[in-house]
């Protein structure tokens, strides 16, 4: 392991060095030590819900299929033709029984079985071993809720407890409201910026909100509309900065399930999640039912983010050290009635889809930390993520590190204490051996 990759994070002191966001060498590291152990999300069930569904999907710099199987199961695999290497199945979804290369023709079921070979008997002699053959298929793949994740390395904790402590915040709207659905297929673009710097922003950034999305703030007439140009400043309680073992983190803004949507959806949103909120109380008590009703901004680790109540469901797929691939879906609960759905879809389109103008504030910003690590100067200089240091506390009131304040960066420095640990680490022992202390590191990290 190179001393670049070990000189990136300062965790004691909450600080990292800008190059992060712009080096070709340290993403490679992070290919395969980053997305090769992570859990990585695929799909969602009711996208592929039939035998033979399948969506094509990124890995990292990876595409793979993933595939319904006939006993109900999912599978992916590198969407990759064993012979030589050419794609194998050119379209993003479908519904197949099994793929062929259109260079030679080598068929696969879509169990991954390699099935047939043109002129097996006259030009192999009947010598290729098909077993041998089979696409090669991603090692681990779970179902949290009907969200579908998938990771490479054998050797990983199970998708539950690599999630740790977020889970009893995620929980509330992902299991107890009844269940949620993707609407697709994704929006797809191209960003040039790093793919950290979006996921790191969705992590637990709720500092950026009041000041680059002012305009449309004060335009969309959002919950969050009294924050417009940091015209209010932030009080105690409301919200809370969480981070977990494995570094995805989020941040809860109270009482504010309606999110991002304008004006025009505020009341019908907020009505329905108040009555759930009460019938949620009696599952599962008062508290997580209001995690239910706020807003929480989420990073799983280390490239899966979204937005509750909003419906923003986001992947940030990296194409080389300064361009990401950003697919978007709209998140939304099961029962809702379809009219609700299809007008929160059209609402997540209109501030962060493709032109969004949620997202092009953000994006604005995510291009500029990017391109200004082109200076020799800048990106040998360390970035601050110090906001709120000191204050984080592990054993209290809530699961993980947590500090009781809507605007910090708690969950920053969490998720870089955990890349830090992935991208310096060989194997998944090594991880949890980085990892051992996590929760001591972090809570008495100070400023220098």
């Amino acid at each position: 392991m190179s001393n670049q990759e070990e000189n990136l994070i300062d965790v004691n002191h909450g600080t990292q060095l800008h190059k992060m966001h712009g080096d070709q060498k340290v993403l490679e590291q992070e290919l395969e030590n980053v997305f090769g152990r992570s859990w990585l999300f695929l799909t969602h069930e009711s996208i592929i819900p039939n035998h033979g569904d399948y969506v094509v999907t990124k890995m990292g710099t990876d595409e793979v299929i993933v595939s319904r199987q006939e006993n109900g199961d999912v599978k992916a695999f590198l969407n990759v033709c064993r012979h030589r290497g050419a794609q194998l199945c050119p379209h993003e979804a479908g519904n197949a029984k099994g793929f062929v290369c259109s260079y030679h023709g080598w068929g696969y079921g879509n169990t991954g079985e390699l099935q047939a070979v043109p002129f097996d008997k006259e030009v192999y002699g009947g010598l290729l071993d098909k077993c041998k053959n089979s696409l090669h298929e991603v090692a681990k793949v779970e179902n949290y809720n009907g969200f579908i994740y998938g990771c490479f390395d054998e050797n990983s904790p199970s998708f539950s407890d690599y999630l740790g402590d977020l889970k009893w915040f995620l929980d509330p709207y992902f299991e107890h409201s009844g269940g949620l659905e993707l609407i697709g297929p994704p929006a797809r673009c191209l960003i040039k910026a790093n793919w950290k710097c979006s996921a790191e922003n969705f992590v637990g950034d709720a500092y950026h909100v009041g000041w680059t999305h002012a305009s449309a703030l004060r335009t969309g007439e959002s919950v969050f509309t009294p924050l417009a140009g940091n015209s209010t400043p932030p009080t105690e309680g409301l919200g809370l900065q969480i981070t977990s073992k494995f570094g995805s983190g989020l941040g809860v803004l109270w009482d504010a399930y309606a999110g991002i949507h304008d004006s025009s959806l505020i009341n019908d949103m907020m009505q329905w999640a108040t009555i759930k909120e009460q019938q949620l109380a009696e599952k599962i008590g008062a508290d997580r039912a209001r995690i239910y009703r706020s807003h929480l901004n989420t990073t799983i680790f280390p490239n899966n983010s979204f937005l509750t109540g909003s419906g923003v469901f986001k992947t940030w797929q990296p194409i080389d050290k300064d361009t990401t691939e950003v697919f978007t879906w709209t998140m939304v609960e099961k029962d809702m009635p379809e009219e609700l759905k299809q007008r929160i879809a059209m609402s997540v389109q209109r501030t962060f889809g493709v032109a969004g103008y949620w997202e092009s504030d953000d994006n604005d910003n995510m291009e500029s930390e990017t391109y200004m690590t082109k200076g020799f100067q800048a990106r040998n200089k360390n970035l601050n993520a110090q906001m709120g240091i000191g204050n984080d506390v592990y054993n209290g009131k809530y699961p993980g590190v947590v500090c009781e304040s809507a605007i910090g960066e708690t969950s920053y420095r969490g998720y870089y204490r955990a890349y830090s640990a992935f991208i310096n680490a060989n194997s998944w022992h090594e991880i949890e051996d980085k990892s051992s202390n996590w929760a001591d590191i972090l809570t008495n990290a100070k400023t220098k």
